[in-house]
């Protein structure tokens, strides 16, 4: 009998990847150990040191709001603020990202007061530095736990010396700044409708305002007319408004000279209080049959009306005698805010509910006071949406005392329904009923806002410098030096400020930067340098606070001017003004910065916020804007589309996502949707990230794995196989790509491309076709070691470019291979050298990568029918006509190239039932089995299989490999 030889165990002698570098990230583990041992490096510092003397690149950051957790907006956002700091960090610039918070306001003073109200306190009889104090303390509060969990993020920047708006060197030059506009002539007090939040009890800007569908009354009213043409006399003129409860606050009717208008009389009538049979009323032609209709009327056209007849018209107030008040004339205005798509063509217009009411009643007030009629406007509504004696009937001294336009809870009061009795018991309603519309909310209360005429602080939008601009001339010409991402941003932001009115400066609540000026009664601001700066002085030393102390108009208007004259002016800043001038104290104030500031990014909601604030602020002190390009992300949805809502339970918490999968997972999501847009974000879009990422990882570890046998050896590129060349070739393409992604902010290309290169090019293609050469190739081996020597390159260049958006995996995978290294993170994008750009051999690998598609798919039919187990059982024969093909081929190993034992190529056809791809012509494939033995070492199937004595199992080539490495099998 015989003796059967063991078995040998050529394991040992193959060059198997090794790493510790594992499969499963474990990232919501390992992420808190790497933002620990960064703070311990202290990796901030030494990034400024590495990049000292560079030339700067600087992202201001927009501040958030101190008050509360970070939601997904948040993370986002800086997420996508970390990735662009972090590319350019890496391409030779120094991009010092300096964190903000934004402080004052009021969501903060509310949280203050709400804790007063649960301990029984009001808030009008605590000092008001002591409440301020306890506003500053909460706010220090929520920056610490934001700055954990944007740290948490992987976010890297100056955490340790930030910029807040309620710092007393910020407080002191926002307080500067309006000293500025002041002196230029440009701030003045005046009377005008602004909207108003009764809840807050404050003027709110554009920017603080949401709209809401809400549903509200609608009447027309009659308005009795009293003077102009004979022929109109006894006539009325109806308008139509959604807001009743500002009939009292009614002084004119506007028309336009546009539209045609016309005479009508009632010819029946269905209805218990409108007009009756005979009465004549004036409409737009094109609307009259529809309020006919809506009072249940018939009318019958007597003539038209010209619009020199309607500008002849006064009429009488429809409230005329109601609590002695009403008496005044009502004239007719020719407006071009008048439309005739809804209502009857007249507009009711109370210039002090109302901006368009309001610039329609001021042009024409000097024409108006020639003809006898005051041009004064009414404040009929105070700040708590109570009538005030100026609307009489329904003021204080009316019966039941004043009606309410809004309560404190944000509910509708009873001002509507009052005003529709007293209409109606005066026989001037014409019809009444309810709409849905969109109305303004204040986005903190989500409450509805009013239009109310009150004094207030405001920066002139059109008045000239001196020079021959105007502060929107300055900051349209601004907007066109400015470079937007995406581009209709710009167009958005220049529709704004063309039609913005006046910049409304003045809040009337407590936490916040003063108005720190000195006015006399009649609106005129008090101009002393010396004043001013006594004012910055305290405020550098004391904070904003000095403001409020027990003195302070006595400290710094000094002894030089008249104390019972200037008065001191108590209302504070828009924050909008805050945070428009956090450019002065952080890009012009800090050595480590520079203003302009390169880019500012935000949600697109800051068009009429921070860019829109930043904008008239630095155009009305600088001329233009503080920076040089504006960057918008959209808002993220649910999975469905939808908001996220508590309510809903579809609100996906940033905490959450790190908990369980991981900050580099939120990263990726975000590197691989299209920010500019609206996102949407889930369980399900977590889980294709996260498969995403996983196979990302994996090729990540491979080239780990195979690494552990590099020798750092350098082959010259002359000498490399071409399919090494080719993938240097692939790497000097993406690196172009990736450097034009991170210029242009476009992170889901770059994602992409890497994405599908470690996926397509390298896993499923270059990674496959060299393992074999990889694992059992003679350490001399050039086609060995040239492979080794891009698989280097390739990690290099693939764990630098996407250090910026997956900051802990590549600062893991770095360090895995670079034990000695620091960081990642103080590396540079790699240099790739000119040579590597070789378009003909892509165009010929191409060619080459079509005709294996063929070969791939007939293999694939062999294993699922089960004629063979791996390609290397198979020695196919491949047919070609095209002899570009062919000659692609040529002086290559197909057979490696396609991972089987053997293959061979013909010219020609090839059998009618080869397979072919219908989208590759003039390839067939005839798949045949490998002939030969199966090598114990490489598995592949060759007829050389025992040719050396020494070594009976293994191929020739495998036989060399283990002599060259000193393997004998034991005796």
């Amino acid at each position: 009998m015989t003796d059967t030889p063991e078995k040998i165990d050529y394991s040992s002698t193959l060059y198997l990847p090794q790493t510790d570098f594992p499969m499963r990230a474990g990232l919501p583990q390992k992420e808190p150990e790497t933002v620990a041992r960064w703070q311990k490096m202290d990796l901030y510092k030494k990034l400024r040191a590495s990049a000292a003397g560079r030339e700067k690149f600087v992202l201001h950051d927009g501040p958030p709001y101190a008050n509360g957790n970070i939601h997904i907006g948040h993370a986002l956002n800086k997420i996508l603020k970390d990735v662009i700091n972090r590319s350019f960090q890496m391409r030779g610039y120094d991009a010092n990202y300096v964190p903000g918070w934004d402080c004052h306001g009021l969501p903060i003073e509310w949280k203050i007061e709400e804790k007063y109200r649960e301990k029984g306190k009001n808030k009008d009889e605590v000092p008001v530095n002591e409440f301020r104090q306890e506003c500053r303390d909460f706010a220090a509060g929520w920056i610490k736990v934001q700055t954990e969990e944007f740290k948490r993020l992987g976010i890297e920047g100056d955490f340790e010396n930030p910029y807040t708006t309620m710092n007393f060197h910020a407080e002191a030059r926002i307080a500067g700044e309006l000293m500025k506009i002041a002196k230029s002539g440009q701030l003045y007090r005046g009377s005008k409708p602004i909207m108003w939040s009764v809840v807050e009890r404050t003027a709110l800007a554009e920017a603080e305002v949401e709209y809401a569908d809400v549903e509200s009354d609608m009447i027309w009213v009659k308005f009795p007319v009293k003077e102009g043409p004979d022929s109109l006399a006894g006539t009325f003129v109806v308008i139509w408004t959604t807001t009743p409860w500002t009939i009292p606050g009614n002084r004119a009717i506007a028309y336009s000279s546009r539209y045609a208008y016309g005479l009508y009389e009632v010819a029946t009538a269905e209805n218990d209080f409108g007009p009756q049979p005979g009465e004549k009323l004036i409409f737009a032609k094109r609307l009259a049959d529809e309020s006919a209709a809506k009072a249940k009327l018939t009318f019958n056209f007597l003539r038209d009306v010209e619009a020199d007849e309607l500008a002849a018209i006064t009429c009488a107030h429809p409230l005329h005698g109601l609590g002695g008040g009403y008496d005044f004339k009502v004239p007719l205005l020719d407006g071009d805010h008048v439309t005739d798509d809804a209502g009857t063509g007249f507009v009711h217009t109370a210039p002090g509910h109302g901006r368009e009411d309001f610039d329609a009643w001021m042009d024409s007030a000097r024409a108006l006071e020639a003809r006898g009629i005051s041009s004064a406007i009414p404040f009929t509504v105070d700040d708590a949406g109570y009538f005030t004696s100026d609307a009489p009937g329904f003021g204080p001294d009316a019966e039941g005392g004043a009606g309410r336009v809004i309560d404190d809870k944000g509910k509708k009061g009873d001002a509507n329904e009052r005003v529709i009795k007293a209409l109606i018991a005066r026989h001037a309603l014409f019809a009444r009923g309810r709409l849905k519309h969109s109305y303004p909310h204040s986005w903190r209360s989500k409450k509805p806002v009013i239009f109310r005429n009150t004094p207030q602080w405001f920066v002139y939008m059109d008045k000239d410098f001196g020079d021959g601009t105007t502060l929107r001339s300055r900051s349209l010409s601004a907007i066109d030096d400015t470079r937007f991402v995406p581009a209709a941003g710009q167009n958005r932001l220049r529709a704004m400020i063309e039609a913005r009115p006046d910049w409304v400066l003045s809040r009337q609540r407590a936490w916040g930067v003063p108005i720190a000026i000195f006015a006399d009664e009649n609106g005129e601001i008090l101009v002393d340098d010396a004043v001013n700066a006594r004012i910055l002085e305290a405020f550098e030393k004391e904070g904003a606070d000095a403001w409020f102390a027990e003195g302070a108009k006595e400290r710094f208007l000094g002894s030089d001017h008249d104390h019972a004259r200037w008065q001191q002016v108590m209302d504070i800043l828009d924050v909008w003004f805050d945070s428009g001038s956090t450019h002065t104290f952080t890009l012009e104030d800090r050595p480590d910065l520079k203003w302009p500031a390169d880019v500012y990014l935000e949600g697109s909601d800051q068009h009429r916020g921070w860019f829109h604030s930043s904008l008239l602020e630095s155009c009305a002190t600088r001329g233009r804007a503080p920076y040089d390009a504006v960057v918008t992300h959209g808002f993220t949805m649910d999975e469905k589309g939808e908001k996220m809502s508590k309510s809903k339970g579809n609100v996906v918490a940033p905490q959450d996502v790190m908990k369980d999968a991981g900050a580099d997972i939120l990263r990726l999501w975000v590197m691989t949707t299209d920010y500019w847009e609206d996102q949407r974000l889930g369980k399900t879009i977590i889980q294709t990230n996260i498969d995403a990422y996983r196979k990302l990882r994996n090729t990540i570890r491979w080239m780990l794995g195979t690494l552990a046998h590099d020798k750092g050896e350098e082959i010259a590129y002359a000498d490399m196989p071409e399919l090494e060349k080719l993938m240097l070739h692939r790497l000097a393409e993406l690196d172009k790509l990736v450097r034009e992604g991170y210029d242009a902010f476009d992170f889901k290309k770059i994602a992409r491309a890497l994405i599908d290169f470690s996926n397509v090019e390298l896993s499923a293609f270059y990674f496959d076709v060299r393992k074999d050469a990889l694992y059992c190739d003679a350490p001399s081996s050039l086609r060995r070691r040239s492979a080794l020597a891009v698989i280097r390159k390739l990690f290099d260049c693939l764990v630098l470019w996407l250090a910026p958006m997956l900051p802990f995996t590549t600062e893991e995978a770095w360090l895995s291979r670079k034990p000695d290294a620091v960081s990642v993170h103080l590396e540079q994008f790699p240099e790739i050298p000119a040579e590597w750009k070789n378009d003909a051999l892509e165009v010929k690998w191409e060619k080459i990568r079509t005709v294996r598609t063929v070969v791939t798919g007939a293999l694939e039919i062999e294993r699922r029918e089960k004629r063979i187990g791996s390609s290397l059982e198979a020695a196919p024969t491949v047919y070609i006509t095209d002899p570009a093909l062919m000659a692609a081929l040529e002086g290559e190993d197909f057979a490696e190239i396609c991972i089987t034992s053997a293959i061979t190529v013909v010219a020609g056809e090839g059998p009618a039932d080869a397979f072919r791809l219908p989208e590759v012509a003039g390839v067939a494939v005839e798949p045949r089995l490998a002939e030969g033995r199966k090598c114990a070492r490489s598995w592949r199937i060759t007829t050389d299989v025992g040719s050396d004595p020494d070594y009976p199992d293994v191929s020739a080539r495998d036989a060399a490999a283990l002599r060259e490495i000193g393997f004998r099998a034991a005796a």
